[in-house]
C-alpha cells in the first residue's frame, strides 16, 4: 500500500533549518508538492526532529530565490552511507506557499 499522496521528485537542493537564531544548513533528496525529505549531518540529539515537532525551512530553489517553508517531522532517524553518517528527515509542509507549488510543477516527476 502507499502511503504517499503526491509524487516525489528528486531533487538537490540547499536548505537552511531555522530554530530562533539558530540555523543549520540541510540538503534535501526530494520533495513533492506537500513533503520533503532532509538530510542533515548528524546532531548531538536526533530527538530534536521526533515527530510532531514543528521545522522552518528557508529553501533555496534552483532560481537563487529562497522560499521560506513551515514544516511539521513525520519521521527521522539516522542513517550510515558508506562514507558518513547522516540524519534523514521527513517532512510534511504546512500550508506550501504559491511560489513553492509552481516550483515543483517545472521539475519532472522522476520517483514514484
Amino acid at each position: 500500500m502507499d502511503r504517499r499522496k503526491a509524487k516525489r521528485m528528486s531533487v538537490s537542493l540547499k536548505a537552511e533549518r531555522i530554530s530562533g537564531n539558530d540555523k543549520q544548513s540541510v540538503f534535501i533528496e526530494d520533495i513533492s508538492e506537500r513533503g520533503i525529505h532532509m538530510i542533515t549531518s548528524p546532531s548531538a540529539s536526533i530527538k530534536k526532529y521526533s515527530p510532531g515537532s514543528e521545522i522552518d525551512l528557508d529553501l533555496e530553489l534552483t532560481s537563487g530565490i529562497k522560499i521560506l517553508l513551515r514544516c511539521v517531522t513525520r519521521w527521522a532517524y539516522r542513517m550510515v552511507p558508506p562514507d558518513s553518517e547522516v540524519d534523514s528527515i521527513g517532512l510534511e509542509i504546512l500550508h506550501p506557499p504559491a511560489d513553492y507549488i509552481k516550483f515543483i510543477k517545472t521539475i519532472p516527476h522522476s520517483l514514484s
